[in-house]
Order: structure tokens, then C-alpha cells, then sequence
């Protein structure tokens, strides 16, 4: 069963990676963090993570007409050198996780990393 060193340490090896965290966004606290944290503090980001999330979740306009028990499947921000990548985690119980990447825009390809993202996420549920 993977568990969250493992999901986190493969979450590292998508290209470009710079740090990955597994968020609790209700809490906003860092269930496990490696990698170079944005801003030199994980758990700095996971409540800077955290607040992005929950503006995003409490917002009608991105989860009013969709699934009321998963509206949300992931968050992308982009910036100049680097890209933020939340993908929320689908569990059977009432969890409010978010796998939190951080990728080097120059060194890292979005649309892989995001698949690839996606894909630890559900074999952290599934293991």
C-alpha cells in the first residue's frame, strides 16, 4: 500500500518537480512535505495552498453547477518560472486532501505532470 512518503517521492520524480506536499485543507497543515518549499517554509505553504482551496471551493462560479461531493478535480497556477499544481484527493470517507506540486516551468511539461499527479492521488486511495 503506498502511503504518503512514497506517493510524495514519486510525486518528485515527475520532471521539473521543486517540492511536493500532501494538504489538509481544513486544516491547512502539511501531512508530509519534501522538496524546496516556495517559500522556504512547508508549512508556510500548505496555509497559503490552503486559502487558495478554500476560495476556490466556496466559490459558486467554479463549483455551483457541478457534483456537490467532488465539484473540484484540481487547481493549476502558472506563473513566470514556475508552475502550482492542487489536485484534490477522492476518498469514500470525508477527507479534504489536496496533492500540492511545485514545477519548473522550464523543466517540467504541465500536461504530464498534471496526469501524472492525478494518477498518485487515486493510487493513495486505492493502495
Amino acid at each position: 500500500m503506498p502511503g504518503i512518503d512514497e506517493c510524495l517521492t514519486e510525486a518528485m520524480a515527475i520532471a521539473g518537480a521543486r517540492a511536493a506536499s500532501l494538504v489538509d485543507w481544513s486544516s491547512g497543515l502539511a501531512l508530509g512535505s519534501v522538496g524546496v518549499s516556495p517559500t522556504g517554509d512547508h508549512d508556510t505553504s500548505a496555509a497559503e495552498a490552503t486559502d487558495l482551496v478554500r476560495a476556490a471551493v466556496e466559490s459558486p462560479t467554479f463549483t455551483g453547477s457541478e457534483d456537490p461531493k467532488a465539484p473540484l478535480q484540481d487547481i493549476i497556477v502558472t506563473a513566470g518560472r514556475s508552475y502550482h499544481l492542487l489536485c484534490f484527493i477522492d476518498t469514500v470517507f470525508d477527507s479534504r486532501l489536496v496533492l500540492h506540486l511545485w514545477l519548473d516551468r522550464s523543466e517540467g511539461n504541465l500536461a504530464g505532470a498534471r496526469y501524472r499527479l492525478q494518477s498518485l492521488a487515486e493510487e493513495l486511495v486505492l493502495g
